[in-house]
């Protein structure tokens, strides 16, 4: 295996809901975790971290994220996401401002994404993106 971000999606699955069966995803994930390959970005700990209600959730969530250093998003990832929204929507793909972010960062260092949310199929259609299909 070699690096890759882990989506939001992904994360969600992995460190907030509670389940009996594992999916391959959060198993794909551990091993990442376990084998150093997972790289954080800053806008996917952010959304982690929004919508906990419970300040001590937060923190104990905030605190398990610290452990993953971000990969920093320059001038130039926000420029080329805005170039992403508008390329996508002149081809009827519909996304938010965060998805495209996590699309240049990814382009940018030529890592692959493992999402679980289906948007990121129609932006690797019309973007330079990798998703990781396991």
């Amino acid at each position: 295996m070699s690096r890759f971000i882990a989506d939001t999606s992904v994360w969600s699955l992995f460190l907030r809901r509670s389940s009996s069966l594992s999916s391959k995803h959060q198993n794909f994930l551990k091993e990442g975790i376990l084998n150093g390959e997972v790289q954080m970005l800053g806008i996917i700990r952010q959304e982690c971290l929004s919508g906990i209600k419970e300040p001590a959730q937060w923190r104990k969530l905030k605190g398990i994220l610290q452990g993953f250093p971000d990969l920093p998003a320059s001038s130039e990832d926000h420029i080329v996401a805005s170039d992403y929204f508008n390329t996508c929507r002149r081809n009827g793909v519909q996304g938010g401002a965060a998805d495209f972010l996590i699309c240049a960062q990814a382009a940018r260092s030529k890592l692959p994404i493992l999402t679980l949310d289906k948007d990121f199929k129609h932006y690797s259609e019309v973007l330079p993106v990798t998703l990781l299909s396991i």
